[in-house]
């Protein structure tokens, strides 16, 4: 073996990026390209009474403008979302097939012109007069009408959960804590937006995409156009950015597809920044209200949480609040619900962290109020509530490492020395806190049969192709370093050939699970063309190895061998046998969805803050996290994962939120000037630790996977810091200086010229 699985590796795309040479969606050249500019709806619900494009197409440059009037009829919308291996409609539902307006930014024309200048311009002249309906697009406005549906994310989750009796769990607690909280809604702003370039050549087509995933985006497109997938390439090498907006296919990929069939050559559309809050989903505006029930000693007797979310007029969705809430404790009592409702926006979707991120941090941050009233120490509270299986079926883990996460991470933030009163540090003006949270998110099996072909040249080089994409996670590094260790070459003598629906397929690589499942596939495709060339060497009278046994053979460096030193190269072996080249294809197919084990990933999360006394401003300082990720195929890039992960969560906890103007029925803050993301200066001290653990269910290689986690639990972390600090505290995010100043200390120059007391520190 090479032993590249495991070595901290540079980026292996990191050349191509820096230099330039990496191309992305909207970079690749095209004869006669024509750019597409979507027009969308200003208000939030009704029909379009009239529509005058006349001007638009009279315009300079203008190719076409097209509307409901004139758009064709999709031939089939897929019904029930699937990212892996299916179709993965964004929402169930296609726009400008009618004059009916759902939501605020829904697609009512596209204009196609020359340069992207001329079709920016030929937007703002089409003309739309609307007959306004009632509009709902805050819980608030609609939740008297909220009700509970039967399933969630996209169908995948029921949206109920229960085990064992709550309310005799409750009245059997000592201590009881019931806390509700509000989350703005969040809008992923990836550096590459949207982005689609459709050619036709006769009845095929080829389309540069910004997605997630390239076989989704074929089949969705397929049943929309009512083409057969094979008519259809997708190619997407790099993407700049997703976080879960390019997860799904959203109508943007179709239109543009129709566009260029309409005018008769290539179209290019790059979906405008404003845009971006109303084309590819939002994690929702929501509330979670848990309570929890435990003995004297800490030990839990009962956990309910509630979930309330605005959906889309057309699809059932919520972010699952109670996945990995629901497991990481060893209640006896469970109880989840989520309720939605009904509103004029599009179908929200997954993002960063999806459930877990607000899921957790409801049960985290209850759990710190918990400690708090107990007098117990917060991860010691959470030790005492640990358990070796899945409290929801009985499974024993696939593997664990929660303790070991726990108390790693006590131990490299210094937790120990704390002084657990709120109020009690301060440096300064500073009111200075720590808090901290476990973390999980669920090790996800409802993808499709992965595969990959390895092919070996005879001077020793490989090429391993796979159809999988590169959006910022390192992928094509690990992926690269697993191929080499299952040929037994160095990495420099592997190339991955990658992007492309032509190539073996590949699932979406999203919710942590991209790793496990395309690894998995390529260490059996490297190691199928390993064993076929032992093989070969083992039964050739010409060779060393000739008459051994295959298990004795091992390869490193591209040379076969048995442990006495006997061998030879690849190179030897195919020039004796004339063959230029030798290849192999691997498959995996994921374990059954019933497999009796549970499956998390898990961590902890640890904080310290400082909040300006007089203003309420709160600055993260310092933040440890440690994982259990299961076998680590690269530290450095594993850890970027997670460090990227942690301060999304910082960001989650103190910035990010777009505002709905209900009188409008649009997003107040649909900029990057408005919607508010951390830069480098807002950055504290991240220390990230990784305990390996061996996982025999996930995989050949026991792979779990880092993107998702780091995020779930870090603005737990954080917002009980914030308590710790000031005693106060604050059940809605972000985070801001309203909710703190009132609570704060009256400094005292205030406090002599007014009389009033410093209010008390409450929990």
């Amino acid at each position: 073996m090479s032993g590249s699985i495991g070595r901290e590796t540079a980026r292996v795309d990191g050349p191509v990026k820096v230099t330039g040479a990496a191309r992305y969606s909207a970079e690749f050249p095209m004869p006669g390209l024509a750019h597409a500019q979507i027009v969308g709806a200003r208000v939030a619900a009704g029909r379009i009474a009239a529509i005058d494009t006349a001007a638009a197409e009279r315009a300079a440059g203008v190719a076409a403008v097209l509307t409901h009037r004139d758009l064709p009829e999709v031939a089939h919308v897929p019904l029930v979302p699937s990212l892996m291996g299916g179709p993965a409609p964004g929402e169930t539902f296609f726009p400008m097939q009618d004059g009916t307006v759902h939501y605020a930014g829904q697609p009512i024309a596209i204009v196609v012109a020359d340069t992207l200048e001329q079709a920016q311009h030929a937007a703002t002249l089409v003309r739309t007069e609307y007959a306004e309906a009632p509009s709902v697009t805050t819980i608030e406005q609609g939740r008297r009408d909220a009700y509970e549906p039967e399933k969630i994310f996209g169908g995948f989750m029921p949206a109920q959960l229960r085990r064992g009796d709550v309310e005799g769990g409750m009245a059997a607690a000592d201590v009881r804590v019931d806390a509700a909280f509000r989350f703005a809604a969040n809008h992923h702003n990836a550096l590459e937006m949207l982005t689609t370039t459709a050619v036709w050549d006769g009845d095929r087509l080829t389309l540069h995409d910004s997605c997630q995933g390239i076989k989704a985006v074929q089949l969705t497109v397929a049943a929309l156009l009512g083409l057969s997938p094979s008519r259809i390439r997708v190619l997407t090498r790099f993407v700049g950015g997703a976080f879960g907006s390019k997860a799904m296919v959203w109508p943007h990929v179709a239109l543009t597809a129709l566009a260029a069939r309409h005018v008769r050559r290539p179209v290019r559309l790059v979906v405008a920044r404003e845009q971006m809050f109303t084309s590819c989903g939002h994690r929702e505006e929501q509330e979670q209200r848990v309570r929890l029930g435990a003995r004297r000693d800490g030990a839990l007797t009962a956990i309910r949480h509630h979930k309330i979310s605005l959906t889309s007029p057309f699809d059932d969705w919520a972010e699952p609040a109670f996945g990995a809430a629901s497991q990481l404790y060893a209640a006896p009592a469970f109880e989840g619900v989520h309720r939605l409702v009904r509103g004029n926006t599009m179908t929200p979707t997954f993002t960063r962290g999806p459930g877990e991120a607000a899921g957790v941090f409801s049960l985290e941050c209850a759990m710190d109020e918990l400690a708090c009233e107990l007098g117990a120490d917060p991860v010691e509270l959470r030790l005492r509530n640990l358990t070796d299986v899945d409290p929801n079926t009985g499974h024993p883990w696939s593997s664990g490492g929660l303790a070991e996460c726990l108390r790693l991470g006590a131990e490299r933030f210094g937790w120990a020395g704390r002084d657990p009163a709120p109020g009690a540090r301060r440096e300064g003006n500073q009111l200075i806190g720590t808090g901290m949270s476990a973390a999980a998110y669920p090790v996800a099996f409802f993808m499709r049969t992965q595969r990959a072909r390895a092919r070996l040249y005879s001077d020793g080089t490989a090429v391993v192709s796979t159809a999988a994409q590169e959006f910022g996670t390192g992928m094509t590094t690990v992926l690269t370093q697993v191929a080499a260790d299952g040929l037994g070459v160095d990495l420099r003598d592997v190339r991955l050939d990658f992007g492309d629906t032509d190539l073996p397929t590949a699932g979406s690589p999203v919710g942590s699970n991209g790793a496990m499942m395309v690894s998995a596939a390529v260490h059996n495709a490297a190691t199928a063309l390993r064993d076929q060339l032992i093989a070969m060497a083992v039964v050739d009278p010409d060779s060393p190895l000739h008459g051994a046994h295959p298990a004795d053979v091992t390869v490193t460096g591209g040379r076969l061998a048995l442990s006495g030193g006997a061998g030879e190269s690849y190179q030897d072996l195919m020039e004796r046998h004339r063959a230029n080249d030798a290849e192999a294809i691997g498959s995996w197919d994921p374990p059954p969805l019933d497999t009796p084990y549970g499956l998390l990933t898990f961590g902890a999360q640890f904080a310290e803050v400082a909040v300006d006394a007089d203003l309420g401003l709160v600055r993260v300082r310092r933040m440890t996290g440690v994982f259990a990720p299961g076998r680590v195929l690269n530290p450095m890039t594993a850890r970027s994962q997670l460090m990227g992960g942690m301060l999304w969560g910082m960001s989650q906890a103190l910035l990010e939120g777009t505002r709905m103007d209900a009188r409008l029925g649009r997003w107040a803050n649909a900029s990057l000037g408005d919607y508010l993301v951390p830069v480098n200066a807002d950055a504290p001290d991240v220390d990230v630790a990784l305990i390996e653990v061996d996982d025999p269910v996930t995989g050949p290689l026991g792979v779990k996977g880092v993107g998702e986690i780091g995020q779930v639990g870090s603005a737990a972390a954080i917002a009980n810091a914030v308590h710790h600090a000031t005693g106060h505290r604050v059940r809605e995010l972000p985070i801001t200086v309203e909710q703190l100043l009132p609570h704060l200390p009256v400094p005292a120059a205030a406090r002599s010229a007014t009389g009033r007391p410093a209010p008390p520190a409450t929990g």
